[in-house]
């Protein structure tokens, strides 16, 4: 899989609805093998992309999930320190030299490969999903950095280990920070937008393929007018197809059949207290389009 189209059909094959840049950028992220650094509000489907990619490749997805005081031991690596303390019991009564000892407790069998290291030791090239990079601290943001120019890790005890494959890498952004201009320059970039009722139409019957092309297009069009309203968090795709999960379970078949019980299901999609006030049963008449 390597031009455009054969990443947008391939995706859309997955339940992924990717447009034509979109679908440029994974050709260009295999072609040049640089990481895709994707930033969008959440819910719009980053992570998805990696998961969908993964699946149209058949190759492993490896996810890293980034949040504040990220650090070496629980990205890239660890020692098995109850093990070691085993080993060192045993070698006791050995009569091998110090140094061997110690080879032998820092061997590989001891190491905890973590997601970052287990990415580069894959015999086939895996898909390492980098998720919510602005969370993690600007040091380990820089020490990432390198790991990505170079594909290798240094142990201190152990020593350098090269990537036996390159990974296709993706990282998420929410924009909760700025990320620095090294690691921009490092990678690919695209940014996806909440989309249009037309696509968020294609997504719903993509993912539910049963449900009526009505209910689907007036949901598509409710949650395109409900994102223009003034609300703290505009909701994703993913709540929309939450909210889709919900309305067929309850046998909804349009928004207009019961409007106080479907105004009940926004929960599925507005998730603070402020905007569920916001959106009260004539508000969602209006832009449900069941009132004049």
């Amino acid at each position: 899989m390597k031009t455009p189209s054969e990443f947008q059909t391939g995706l859309e094959r997955a339940g992924y609805i990717a447009d034509g840049a979109l679908a440029t950028a994974l050709s260009m992220m295999r072609l040049l093998g640089r990481p895709l650094l994707v930033e969008g509000e959440a819910g719009v489907g980053k992570t998805e992309l990696a998961k969908a990619l993964a699946e149209i490749a058949g190759e492993r997805l490896i996810r890293l999930q980034c949040y504040e005081g990220l650090d070496a031991s629980q990205a890239v690596y660890e020692w098995n320190y109850q093990r070691q303390i085993l080993a060192i019991r045993v070698l006791e009564g050995e009569q091998a030299s110090t140094e061997a000892k110690e080879n032998h407790i820092f061997s590989e069998s001891f190491l905890l490969k973590r997601p970052l290291l287990e990415a580069i030791t894959q015999k086939t090239p895996p898909v390492l999903l980098i998720d919510e990079i602005d969370r993690a601290d600007e040091e380990f943001e820089a020490y990432l950095l390198e790991v990505l120019s170079d594909y290798q890790i240094s142990i201190p005890e152990f020593g350098t280990i090269r990537a036996t494959s390159i990974p296709q890498v993706i990282l998420t952004s929410n924009a909760t920070r700025e990320l620095s201009g090294a690691l921009r320059r490092r990678c690919l970039y695209h940014y996806i937008d909440f989309p249009d009722a037309a696509t968020e139409l294609r997504i719903v019957q993509a993912r539910y393929p049963g449900v009526s092309m009505r209910l689907a297009g007036q949901v598509a069009r409710f949650v395109r007018r409900l994102r223009e309203e003034d609300l703290r968090r505009k909701p994703g795709v993913a709540e929309t197809l939450d909210w889709v999960a919900a309305l067929v379970g309850l046998d909804v078949a349009t928004l207009q059949d019961d409007p106080r019980t479907v105004h009940q299901t926004l929960l599925c999609l507005l998730k603070t207290r402020d905007d569920r006030e916001a959106i009260p049963l004539a508000v969602f008449e209006r832009l449900a389009g069941t009132t004049a």
